[in-house]
């Protein structure tokens, strides 16, 4: 019999991260603790507020009622959590872990060996002029070769002109420039923002317009300039018939997977398996779990060898996140074998 139990935790940010959603300063997540015959297994359903599906008043009802019923075995858990992609993708991680002979490794792999690295994209969070020139001198610094900036917030003229001060310093060889504009264009201007950033030889941009216009995003795909991912769009969409229809019908260049929030490994998986029958290309991105999270978002990423700077470099964002063998180095993430968890379970 497996004993399962349940447990909140507020992540701290280091400093206030500006988002088009606003100012985060706090984070919710939630960890599934397993034990059987004196195995341990942990799992992080990292519950985004304001963004995730189930960001839903029966959330701790319903986590608590997957404790209580843990014995029922991962396939009908993920069942009956269908609407509850963070709880789903804990519950993956939770079996996988108590099955392991390390509660942390769950995709032994090169990279867990310490011999591989995870190409990843460095993030530029929104806020002023200043503060924004300032995170894009010290990623350039830490030796990021692929910078992803968060836009929409502030003046779009203002976010033109800071990529073209990296445009006249580096080249798109040199720097690959990745855009989120988290749904901030509307559908009568994004075009024209669209021609106006691709100018400045962008990688992508991830949802130009705000999720659930898939006639308006279709057209868009069909005549931008610039290789369009989608983010958000993948939110919300449960059945693998409703994941074919959106990819026909949209027909983006990529799409971003985003664990948590779009059903864990099985729910990208699908995702992944849809996409490629069009040639659309994908990759991982974190969606601010803590080191346990984004462990297991990185093995698994790993696992799949896509050779695409990753979004995997968030674990540096909080005062309290867990001590882990998980570091950024030279624009990648390294796993640091010999280094410790601090996480108590």
């Amino acid at each position: 019999m497996i004993k399962a139990d349940c447990r909140k935790y507020i992540l701290e940010f280091k400093q206030a991260s500006g988002t088009s959603r606003g100012i985060l300063k706090t984070k919710e997540t939630w960890f599934i603790l397993l034990e059987k015959e004196g195995k341990k297994g942990i799992g992080e359903c990292g519950l985004f507020r304001g963004l995730s599906i189930d960001d839903r008043l029966d959330y701790q009802t319903k986590i608590k009622w997957v404790c209580e019923h843990i014995n029922l075995g991962i396939e009908k858990l993920l069942e009956a959590t269908i609407e509850f992609p963070s709880i789903q993708f804990g519950l993956e991680q939770a079996f996988l872990s108590l099955n392991s002979k390390n509660p942390y490794l769950l995709f032994p792999s090169k990279f867990t060996e310490s011999k591989k690295n995870i190409a990843i994209n460095g993030l530029i969070w929104m806020g002023d002029k200043a503060f924004m020139q300032k995170q894009i001198k010290n990623k350039l610094k830490e030796g990021f070769t692929t910078i992803k900036m968060k836009i929409g917030a502030i003046d779009f003229d203002t976010e033109i002109s800071l990529l073209k001060s990296i445009r006249s310093e580096f080249s798109k060889e040199e720097i690959e420039l990745r855009v989120d504009a988290n749904g901030a264009f509307s559908s009568q201007n994004a075009l024209e923002k669209l021609k106006k950033l691709s100018d400045l030889e962008l990688h992508s941009i991830e949802q130009p317009i705000k999720q659930g216009q898939w006639q308006e995003m279709a057209v868009l795909c069909s005549k931008t300039p610039l290789p369009i991912a989608l983010d958000e769009e993948l939110i919300g969409i449960f059945s693998l018939e409703e994941k074919r229809k959106c990819i026909e019908t949209i027909k983006p260049q990529f799409i971003i997977l985003k664990p948590s929030l779009i059903g864990g490994i099985k729910g990208s998986n699908e995702w992944i398996k849809v996409a490629s029958n069009y040639k659309i290309g994908n990759w991982v991105t974190s969606a601010l779990e803590s080191n346990v999270g984004l462990n297991a978002i990185a093995q698994w990423t790993h696992s799949m060898g896509n050779p695409l700077p990753q979004g995997l470099g968030t674990g540096g964002l909080f005062t309290n996140n867990f001590d882990s063998p998980l570091e950024v180095i030279q624009g990648g993430l390294h796993y640091n074998k010999d280094k410790k968890w601090s996480f108590n379970f």
